[in-house]
């Protein structure tokens, strides 16, 4: 090779910053550590840079999680990133605003006694439905214990539709899971479907306030009452939790009529994400438990660390403590009244835009956003029939705009229903909501306009 041209070249394991060029005359390698350090503006803008290539937040209507805090929020934040959370004996304020959210969320949950109340902040919510199941499996067990029965056989009962979490729960733990799966146009769990899969082995029923496929929320108090009928003739007495990572943060504001939470006694633990519609940014989640005799005391840890006497409900040990001062700035910062106008705000553009989507020609509505600020469409069948295109490829041409509107598969049986969907947050105006309507105006006609095209059948792995 020329030398010339040798010394253009540039390997794909480098990096070389040309902003930099006047202080820094060395590539930086991609993956190992150089000898030398740099100097701390050269390091931030060389990161800096990159993310660029990341997709805009505020556009991303594929997530769930919190794009968006107030200024104030992000400094207090930024001010407590070197507070661990597990640290109790050295940060004892931070202990304590965890214990004042724990009793908040109780109380907003309905809990008996919510001054009483039992629960634990959690980097999110997979770890909170860890351990609301590891509640559930551990009560089961020590139930078959005493009744002299085998404890080998666990099961538990959820949608099809549950979060992935609930799968690396039953897998981690030796769970069989035993699924509801879609039927027709019913894409999460009933209380009939869900009946036929209980029995003496079953350690507890997962129902989700706010199914993260179509935004749905699943019918706790008929499952409840449904279990009421099972105790009564078996004597079996098998709880609820309930997965509310994305609606329990909604409902008591929305839908404070819905029957859902400890207001049912057998309701024995309920999770949220502070991080989704606790309007809090990752990763920050809740589980608080009904009382004390839903919380075994076997997974209840008294941990002697730096001096102090700690209890330890969590799976992770060191986390940061600054996301639950964000989640404490907001309770203070909003109040009741401002979460529920937030969420009803973000519903209002839910609606709306639900509205207008499903009153193009190629869509037709699944759900329009009346549950959690969630909604999702689908192709319309007679539509479909000569379509040039699927929603796959919308998915793919609203991305060149910067959008993140994810088309994917509805769960086990009804996998054959591709739908899209939409995430409405607080940042999502009604504004920007009619942008992205146009833009969906804009990839229809680019793709009927065309004399043929061959509609796309998956999406590249994104519609997660």
């Amino acid at each position: 090779m020329d030398k010339d041209k040798a010394s253009t070249h540039v390997s794909n394991s480098v990096l070389v910053p040309t902003f930099a060029a006047r202080g820094m005359t060395r590539e930086i390698p991609k993956n190992r550590m150089m000898e030398e350090g740099m100097l701390p503006d050269v390091a931030y803008q060389v990161i800096h840079d990159e993310l660029m290539l990341d997709g805009y937040s505020m556009l991303n209507l594929a997530t769930f999680v919190t794009t968006w805090m107030d200024d104030q929020a992000g400094k207090l934040m930024s001010e407590t990133l070197d507070k661990n959370m597990v640290d109790k004996d050295e940060y004892p304020q931070t202990a304590e605003i965890e214990q004042r959210c724990i009793k908040m969320i109780a109380e907003l949950w309905n809990a008996p006694d919510h001054e009483t109340a039992i629960g634990t902040s959690t980097i999110g919510s997979s770890e909170a439905c860890m351990l609301g199941g590891m509640a559930m499996k551990w009560r089961w067990r020590a139930r078959q214990e005493a009744a002299g029965k085998p404890t080998g056989k666990p099961n538990l009962v959820m949608g099809s539709n549950v979060q992935v979490c609930w799968h690396k729960f039953c897998r981690y733990w030796d769970i069989e899971p035993r699924e509801v799966t879609s039927e027709g146009d019913r894409f999460t769990l009933n209380a009939e479907e869900a009946m036929k899969l209980v029995d003496e082995n079953t350690i507890g029923v997962v129902v989700i306030m706010g199914s993260t496929f179509d935004g749905r929320y699943e019918p706790v108090e008929e499952v409840s009452k449904a279990l009421d009928d099972y105790e009564n003739k078996t004597g079996l007495d098998v709880p609820i939790h309930v997965d509310g990572a994305s609606g329990g943060f909604v409902a008591p504001f929305l839908q404070p009529e819905i029957v859902w939470d400890f207001r049912l006694p057998r309701v024995k633990s309920i999770n949220a994400s502070g991080h989704k519609y606790g309007l809090v940014y990752p990763g920050v989640g809740w589980v608080v438990f009904r009382d004390k005799d839903s919380l075994p005391e076997d997974l209840v840890f008294h941990v002697s660390y730096l001096g102090g006497d700690m209890i330890d409900l969590s799976i992770n040990f060191s986390r940061p403590g600054n996301r639950v001062l964000g989640q404490y700035y907001n309770f203070l910062r909003l109040g009741r009244e401002g979460y529920r106008r937030i969420h009803q705000t973000s519903q209002d553009v839910a609606k709306q835009l639900s509205s207008s989507i499903g009153e193009l020609p190629p869509f037709d509505l699944i759900t329009d956003g009346s549950d959690i600020p969630v909604f999702c469409w689908t192709m319309n069948a007679e539509y479909a029939k000569t379509a040039k295109f699927s929603l796959y490829d919308i998915a793919a041409k609203l991305r060149e705009r910067g959008w993140l509107v994810p088309a994917y598969p509805m769960p086990a049986n009804r996998s054959d229903l591709v739908v899209q969907r939409v995430v409405v947050k607080e940042d999502l105006s009604m504004d920007t909501a009619n942008m992205l309507l146009e833009d969906i105006k804009r990839a229809i006609e680019f793709f009927e306009s065309k004399p043929e095209n061959t509609p796309s059948t998956d999406d590249g792995g994104f519609h997660h």
